[in-house]
């Protein structure tokens, strides 16, 4: 199982950021999949879930409204759209596939 993480980087609050994760070495469209971040110096924590079909997806209080979790089947990934970034949202995301592995991360900075 692989799971590489891209498209984080520095912006600035009220700006976006769309995260991927590419998947591989599991059958994607059977999984239901995540992201989790980990602030600085805090536990990592829930963002967002999307089911295996990608009919149901819940979020944490903290980001509703502002992201949107997505999945491409026929591409085996899965992507976070975030908007209305705040400082707050400052972390290492990581997605995962169902309750198991974890990708490496990547780096959110939300900073003027």
């Amino acid at each position: 199982v692989q799971l590489v993480e891209s498209g984080g980087g520095l912006v600035q609050p009220g700006g976006s950021l769309r995260l991927s994760c590419a998947a591989s070495g599991f059958t994607f469209s059977s999984y239901a999949m995540s992201w989790y971040r980990r602030p600085p110096g805090k536990e990592r924590e829930f963002v967002a879930a999307i089911t295996n079909t990608g009919s149901i997806r819940n979020y944490a209080d903290s980001v509703k409204g502002r992201f949107t979790i997505s999945r491409d089947n026929a591409k085996n990934t899965v992507y976070l759209q975030m908007n209305s970034l705040k400082a707050e949202d400052t972390a290492v995301y990581y997605c995962r596939a169902g309750a198991g592995s974890w990708g490496q991360g990547t780096q959110v900075t939300v900073s003027s």
